[in-house]
Order: C-alpha cells, then structure tokens, then sequence
C-alpha cells in the first residue's frame, strides 16, 4: 500500500462547525423557541451539564449571544435570557418594514416568475402550517419566505440584519401567530405582497410589506402591554 493512500484512509476529517459553534445553535435556539424564556437565568455550571462542554465554550457562547442581544449580563445576578420592552419591538419592527418593504418593491421590479412561484411555496407552506396548528412550522415557512424576498434579488447583507433582528423577536412572534385571526389576516397580507410583486407593482409591494409589518408590530404591542399588566 502507498504511503500516500495509507494518508488517505487514516486522515481525520475536520467538522463542519466546532464544538463552540455546535454549543451556541443549541443555546440560541433553545431562546428562540422559548425553552429557555425571557428572565431566565443561564447558569454556566447548569450549560455545562446540559450541553455537555467545558465552562470556557459556555462563557464564548453567553458572550456572543449577548451581543445578539439575546443575552443580558446583570449586575450581581449574571447572565439571562434577554427581555425585550415595548420600544425595542417597536425599533425592530420599524427595521424590518423599511428592509422588507425594499425588497418586495425590488421583487416586483425583477418581474420574475420564480420569484413568485417560491413565494407561494412558502405562503402554501404557512397556510398548512396554520391549518394542521403546528406553529414552529409556520415560523419556518415565514423565514423562507422572507428569505426568498431578499435573497432572489441578491440583498444578502440586508436579510442577514433582519435575519438577526427576527431572532431577537422569535419569542415575541411566537406568541403573535398564536393571537385571534393571525391564521387568516397574517396570509392574507402576505398574499397581497405576492399578488402586488405578480403585476410588477413596487409601490404597491412595498405599501403592502409595510402594511403587514405595522399589523403585526401592532399586535406585538398588546401582546407585550398584557405580559406587562400581568405582572
């Protein structure tokens, strides 16, 4: 056997993502998806245990959450899951509108048909996601669609900070898809941005993303103004 071919087949693969990498999905994601909630503490020696790393990946891990803003470090108590106040939704939402309703007035400046065919895919996936009351799905069928808006016309940059801000809010938006007759406005709004990016409209696109985003900062308000009163 060569000594090049003995190289070949005892030659270690590196991993696609590192340990560090591994352990902050996981961590991210348990915030997004509310199995850690906003308050909660995160304590390292509890991390470790769960996620079965050293206290130094947690600590990389906790410090990069925390500049998503996902993790708040207070005095004397430590690390929580971060919790967002009415006018912090309220800068998100506005964020996401301007970057939204850019993208859908440049979609249908695009007039393209597979623009259009994968967001009616995506819609499609949100409706049956509603229907059959499975709500992470309805989440992921959102990001997809909004991924198609900005990535199909090559605006990388800006889907990556709304990417960003729409973690932040995951939780919020959770609770938002859940309210009464978001299974039927929320569609349907998204339905006129597709139907307005179909006849090359960018004014109306653009009004129409605009419109969706202030219904459902609307309801985030609520929806935050009611946990707030509970309290």
């Amino acid at each position: 056997m060569s000594g090049a071919l003995k190289d070949a087949t005892i030659r270690v693969e590196r991993p696609a993502k590192t340990l560090r990498e591994l352990a902050l999905d996981k961590v991210r994601e348990a915030i997004v998806n509310g199995y850690f909630r906003p308050g909660d503490r995160l304590v390292e020696r509890d991390l470790c245990a769960q996620l079965g790393v050293s206290r130094t990946v947690v600590r990389e891990v906790l410090r990069h959450l925390e500049s998503e803003g996902l993790v708040a470090n207070l005095p004397n108590k430590g690390p929580i899951v971060a919790q967002l106040d009415i006018d912090e939704a309220k800068q998100i939402y506005e964020i996401r509108g301007a970057l939204e309703g850019m993208a859908a007035r440049l979609c249908a400046e695009r007039s393209s048909p597979e623009i259009v065919a994968a967001l009616e895919e995506s819609l499609t996936g949100i409706r049956n996601s509603y229907r059959d009351n499975d709500m992470a799905a309805v989440l992921a069928n959102t990001s997809s669609f909004y991924q198609t808006l900005f990535t199909m016309v090559d605006r990388h940059v800006a889907w990556g900070v709304v990417n960003l801000l729409t973690v932040r809010i995951n939780h919020l938006r959770s609770m938002t898809i859940k309210t009464e007759r978001r299974s039927i406005e929320g569609p349907a709004q998204m339905a006129k941005i597709v139907d307005a990016i179909r006849r090359g409209d960018g004014e109306g696109a653009y009004q129409a993303a605009m419109d969706h985003v202030a219904a459902a900062c609307a309801i985030a308000e609520a929806v935050l103004s009611a946990k707030k009163s509970a309290e």
